[in-house]
């Protein structure tokens, strides 16, 4: 596996502007990028968020998970702080790809919950690798996170890379009627480490969530 750095750049948003560098895969030919903000190779460790991609959530504003609250609260996290890291990785459909998702999504219309759809499609429940996050990491000089996920997987895989988790903090945003059931799903069959009524409900106008 061999992870190249590619180019960094300037990246406002509404948020803060923050500093994008970009990657490639040479095993898989993707890219994936990190967001900056502040200095974050000083030792101390670093708010972060790995962030797998997802089109329908983070770009069409799907409802049918968190995924675009996610990133949002993350990236918002992070300028309150000043500081922090979000790694963008291209793993969509934890990792089964766009189209199949679409599959995934189509049994799920029909009854079937998130693992169950994934596991009919001939695939694990979740595809994701983490080691592929740890050169991004080294080449930003950053070592130790505070890592906002509830997927004890995700912490479990990256220390096991060698990437210290000096934190842990729960990330429970964008509950809304389309997504309860694969939230307990996330919560029951995967392991998510949050309940329901820890979340914050999604703001909904006219059946849709407004984004900033």
């Amino acid at each position: 596996m061999t992870i190249r750095f590619i180019a960094s750049s300037k990246l406002p948003t509404s948020w803060a502007t923050f500093t994008m560098h970009g990657f490639e895969d040479d095993e898989t030919g993707k890219d994936h990028i990190a967001l900056t903000l502040g200095t974050v190779d000083d030792g101390v460790p670093v708010l972060a968020r790995v962030h797998s991609e997802c089109l329908t959530g983070d770009a069409l504003f799907s409802m049918r998970c968190d995924c675009g609250y996610q990133l949002q609260e993350a990236l918002q996290r992070i300028a309150e702080e000043g500081r922090g890291v979000l790694l963008y990785m291209r793993q969509e459909g934890r990792g089964i790809g766009l189209l199949n998702k679409i599959r995934a999504y189509n049994l799920q219309d029909q009854g079937a919950d998130t693992v169950e759809a994934n596991e009919a499609l001939g695939f694990g429940a979740d595809m994701r690798r983490y080691d592929i996050c740890v050169p991004m990491l080294n080449h930003l000089g950053i070592h130790s996170l505070k890592l906002m996920t509830n997927n004890p997987r995700k912490v479990e895989a990256l220390k096991r890379d060698g990437v210290e988790i000096a934190e842990r903090q729960a990330i429970t945003t964008g509950l809304n009627p389309h997504n309860e059931q694969y939230l307990a799903t996330k919560a029951g069959k995967l392991g998510h480490m949050m309940a329901l009524d820890e979340f914050t409900q999604a703001d909904i106008i006219d059946g849709h969530h407004p984004r900033k």
